[in-house]
C-alpha cells in the first residue's frame, strides 16, 4: 500500500469497528481502578491516556518504530538526553543545531559531568570526535544552515564503537526522512513544527526500535511529568492525514523559491539541499524523499534584511517553521547561531507558489541592496 495511504489512517479505528474515525481526546487524571492496579490498563492520568495511545501508534508508523509523545520537542530530547547519559560519558553533538540543544547541552549536560564535543554537520570531523563516545547526535538538515550529513555511514561508524546514535528529523519530518531505516537508534522531533502543520501546538516525539529505550523514556515521562495534553494530542492527529498533501506542496514550492533566488544577483548564499550546488545535494537526494520546506538566503546586512521582511505582504515574520502559512524571519535577532545579520530562513507554506514568488520578488526589489 502507498505510504500516503498508510499515513492517512495512521492510527484511526479499523474500518471495521463501529465508531469514530478518530475517537475524541479522553480527559481524565484518574481511572476507577479497585483493587489490585496491576489489572488495569488505566489507573492515573500521568502514567497512560488512550488519546496518547493512538498518537504514538500513528507515530510509530511513520518513524518505523516505537513512539513515546511528549509536551514538547524539548522535553522530548531532554529525555533522550536524560536516558542515554551519565557522569563520564562523551556525547558528539552537532555546533550547528538548534540553539535550545547545544545551551541544554553546555549548562545541564556538561553540569552532570557529561563531555560534549561540538563538531560540524558537514565534513568529517564526526570520526575524530566519536573516539571514546557514548552518543552521536546528528539534526540533518540542519537548522537554520541546512546542512546535511550521511545518517547511514556516520550510524554505522558510531554504532561500531558502541556510541548511540540520535537523528534530530524536525527539518525533514518521518514524511521525508527515516533514520531508524538508516541505522539510528533514536529518532527525536518537534512535533510543533512540520509534522502537525498549523503553528498551533506544543508537542515532541521519540521513536526507538529498542524496547528497552522505550520503557526507559516512558518512565521519563512519568517521572518527570513531561506528558502532553490529550487535547493537543487529539489535534495532532487530526492533522496528520493531510501531511502528505502538506509535505508535497510545500516542497515543490521551496524548491521553486530556492531555484529563484539562486539565479538573482542581489542574493547571496541561497541554502537548501535540492539546489544541485549545494554541497551535500547527492546525500540529501540519497537519504530524502524530497528536500524540506526550508529555504535560508543572506541578504548582507540586517538594515535589507529588515527591510525586506517589512516588504513582504503575503509572507508574515515569524519563527519556527513547518506550518501551512508562509513565515520568515532575520535569525541573528535571537543571537546563538554563526549566521550574518543579513541571514533569513524562510519557512514555505502551502499558498500558491506563484503567490510565494510574487512576493518575495517583490520585497526584494521594494529593498534592493546598499550601493
Amino acid at each position: 500500500m502507498n505510504r500516503d495511504t498508510v499515513i492517512v489512517h495512521a492510527g484511526y479505528r479499523r474500518k471495521s469497528t463501529a465508531g469514530p474515525f478518530l475517537a475524541g481526546p479522553q480527559f481524565s487524571s484518574t481511572y476507577s481502578s479497585p483493587g489490585d492496579p496491576a489489572q488495569h490498563p488505566l489507573t492515573y492520568g500521568r502514567f497512560h491516556n488512550p488519546t496518547w495511545t493512538a498518537w504514538e501508534d500513528a507515530l510509530g508508523v511513520l518513524d518505523g518504530g516505537e513512539a513515546v509523545a511528549f509536551a514538547s520537542g524539548m522535553a522530548a530530547v531532554d529525555a533522550v538526553l536524560g536516558v542515554t547519559l551519565k557522569a563520564g560519558d562523551v556525547a558528539v553533538l552537532p555546533a550547528d543545531s538548534y540553539y535550545a540543544i547545544r545551551r541544554l547541552a553546555s549548562t545541564w549536560l556538561e553540569s552532570r559531568g557529561v563531555q560534549v564535543r561540538l563538531v560540524p554537520t558537514s565534513g568529517s570531523d564526526h570520526l575524530q570526535a566519536l573516539e571514546g563516545a557514548t552518543l552521536l547526535w546528528l539534526e540533518t538538515p540542519s537548522n537554520p544552515l541546512l546542512d546535511v550529513c550521511d545518517i547511514q555511514a556516520l550510524a554505522e561508524t558510531a554504532r561500531a564503537r558502541g556510541a548511540t546514535v540520535v537523528v534530530d528529523n524536525t527539518t525533514a519530518t518521518a514524511y521525508l526522512q527515516q533514520p531508524l531505516q538508516l541505522g539510528a537508534t533514536l529518532v527525536v522531533a518537534s512535533d510543533t513544527k512540520g509534522l502537525t502543520g498549523h503553528s498551533d501546538l506544543l508537542l515532541g516525539h521519540v521513536s526507538t526500535t529498542d524496547a528497552g529505550l522505550g520503557d526507559a523514556l516512558r518512565a521519563w515521562r512519568t517521572h518527570h511529568g513531561a506528558i502532553p495534553g490529550p487535547m493537543e494530542v487529539w489535534l495532532a492527529h487530526r492533522s496528520l492525514p493531510t501531511l502528505p498533501v502538506r509535505m508535497i506542496r510545500q516542497c515543490a514550492s521551496a524548491e521553486r523559491l530556492a531555484a529563484c533566488l539562486a539565479s538573482r544577483a542581489d542574493v547571496a548564499a541561497v541554502r537548501y539541499p535540492g539546489l544541485p550546488q549545494h554541497p551535500a545535494h547527492a546525500i540529501a537526494a540519497r537519504q530524502m524523499r524530497a528536500f524540506g520546506t526550508i529555504v535560508s538566503f543572506d541578504l548582507a546586512t540586517r538594515a535589507r534584511a529588515e527591510s525586506f521582511l517589512g516588504a513582504l505582504t503575503l509572507v508574515r515574520e515569524a519563527t519556527s517553521f513547518g506550518g501551512v502559512h508562509s513565515i520568515a524571519e532575520r535569525r541573528a535577532r535571537w543571537g546563538g547561531d554563526a549566521v550574518s545579520e543579513g541571514f533569513i530562513r524562510f519557512s514555505v507554506g502551502c499558498e500558491a507558489a506563484e503567490d510565494i514568488l510574487a512576493d518575495v520578488g517583490a520585497a526584494l526589489e521594494a529593498s534592493p541592496p546598499t550601493p
